[in-house]
């Protein structure tokens, strides 16, 4: 019955059919061990194995330098939207942050309580339907936070060297493009990424931290929300994600079998081409991010006719694909195409769309 469906939900999203297999394979009976994944003691070597794997594949993969660590949390993403600045940011100092997006606004609302924010670039009054460029980074900023993707609003940064001159530490939220593409990652002094869209399940976060750029606050941190604790300990000051962490080793190991992350942004790039190039030859469905911001994970499309808006939107479901609906904020339509999405599916789509619209002219 899975196999039929085309799961183009924003996330949780999308995994390998392998990684399905040997996760459930690894409840009942992990490695033949007649225990479950679920049960295995998290300070045992049968987990620190899976731990560092984890850790040695996130770093190959991204090709990290020996500066970065490689962190796995509790908490997800949003847990970091305070968890940066309370690390990296005192009361009487300077962050600089983008608002690109709900995300990023979120993350601005919780850097506020720990210190001065500036924002450089908004387009929030246009609904964040496209990404501001020209912006000026004060030179006294601590670091410079953006978010790379955007699920809601389908937007993302194609050149992200825009970013890489401005002279301070440069902090990311990746959560939903991670490991999507093929960019220099050691450019980037934090990092971090919910996993349940490109890197794994629901549950743990994964953060990537160049270690030069902590215990520099004068606050006292809680020990729970120290990175450099968390560091020294190895992801294992309390009892981590076990299941969530294991699920990212074999989503890791995947896509290196794949070829790694140069391999997969071709793919992805196929995928977004071909969806991008239906709506913009079709005049029933009109796109709502301007083009050169198109996010290649997230596409965001309407039909400005609310009846045959449903109507495409029951047409979908008839047809085994899910989440395809858009964001209350933007309306419309939402297909995200994570690494683990096969073309086939956005191929299906793309046929029904044609169809669709031959039939309503």
């Amino acid at each position: 019955m899975k196999s039929s469906i085309h799961n183009f939900n924003s996330g949780p999203s999308i995994l390998p059919a392998t990684v399905f297999e040997q996760a459930s394979q690894a409840v009942l009976n992990y490695n033949n061990t007649g225990l479950s994944i679920l049960e295995i003691g998290h300070r045992t070597d049968l987990f620190q194995a899976v731990l560092d794997e984890a850790v040695a594949l996130t770093k190959e993969l991204m090709q990290l330098d020996s500066d970065h660590e490689v962190l796995f949390l509790h908490g997800g993403g949003s847990t970091q939207f305070f968890q940066v600045p309370m690390n990296l940011l005192d009361d009487n100092e300077i962050a600089a942050y983008t608002d690109t997006g709900v995300w990023g606004a979120k993350a601005i609302k919780e850097a506020k309580l720990y210190g001065h924010v500036e924002v450089v670039c908004s387009s929030k009054e246009a609904n964040y339907n496209y990404l501001p460029k020209q912006f000026t980074v004060p030179k006294t900023a601590k670091y410079l936070h953006l978010t790379t993707n955007n699920t809601i609003y389908g937007t993302q940064w194609q050149d992200l060297s825009l970013f890489y001159e401005t002279g301070v530490p440069l902090v990311s939220d990746m959560s939903s493009d991670i490991l999507s593409r093929d960019i220099d990652f050691n450019k980037f002094d934090l990092i971090y990424a919910g996993a349940q869209k490109n890197v794994g399940a629901a549950g743990v976060n994964l953060v990537v931290v160049n270690k030069n750029i902590l215990g520099k606050v004068t606050r006292k941190l809680p020990t729970m929300m120290d990175y450099h604790v968390h560091i020294e300990n190895g992801s294992m000051l309390n009892t981590p994600p076990v299941f969530a962490i294991y699920v990212c080793m074999l989503t890791l190991r995947w896509l290196k079998a794949q070829g790694g992350v140069s391999v997969i942004e071709k793919a992805n790039d196929e995928k977004a081409s071909l969806l991008y190039g239906t709506i913009d030859s079709n005049p029933l469905f009109r796109g709502t991010v301007a083009k050169e911001d198109r996010s290649k994970m997230n596409a965001c499309f309407v039909i400005d006719n609310v009846e045959l808006e449903k109507e495409f939107q029951a047409l979908c479901k008839e047809n085994n694909m899910v989440g395809v609906k858009g964001h209350r904020s933007v309306g419309g339509f939402r297909v995200s195409m994570y690494n683990a999405m096969p073309l086939s599916s956005v191929q299906i789509l793309t046929d029904l769309m044609k169809d669709f619209a031959q039939r309503k002219g």
